[in-house]
């Protein structure tokens, strides 16, 4: 039972922003909730709006810094999300599955990105 893929990151990641918001509000209202629901928030979120940055960007070194803005902040929110399963900071941890494959496959796909564009940097240069 698969679901079916989207295939506009930017749609993906405004998608994963959303989620990452929810997991946020389920957070406990405690310090160490609180805490990690803000860093969540932040980090979680901003891939979305460098990517859209990253589109607009003024030459290819420009798009390859803001890409590996998007990917530092995957990988930040994936150890956020990590330290909210491995705390058990949720009942239901293994709902954080799903959105843990999400974020690994956009991390793979910015990483990939960036590789690409460096490439084709290289072959310019």
């Amino acid at each position: 039972m698969e679901e079916s893929r989207i295939f506009d990151i930017e749609e993906r990641l405004i998608d994963f922003a959303i989620r990452i918001i929810r997991v946020a509000e389920s957070l406990p209202k405690t310090k160490v909730g609180n805490h990690i629901a803000g860093q969540l928030i932040r980090c979680g979120t901003s891939p979305a709006p460098n990517y859209g940055e990253a589109q607009s960007a003024e030459s290819r070194s420009d798009f390859i810094h803001k890409m590996k803005v998007c990917l530092k902040e995957l990988r930040e929110t994936r150890i956020w999300l990590l330290m909210i399963v491995r705390a058990n900071l949720m009942k239901s941890p293994l709902k954080l599955e799903p959105l843990l494959n999400e974020n690994n496959e956009l991390i793979s796909i910015f990483a990939t990105s960036i590789k690409t564009a460096k490439q084709k940097n290289t072959e310019t240069s």
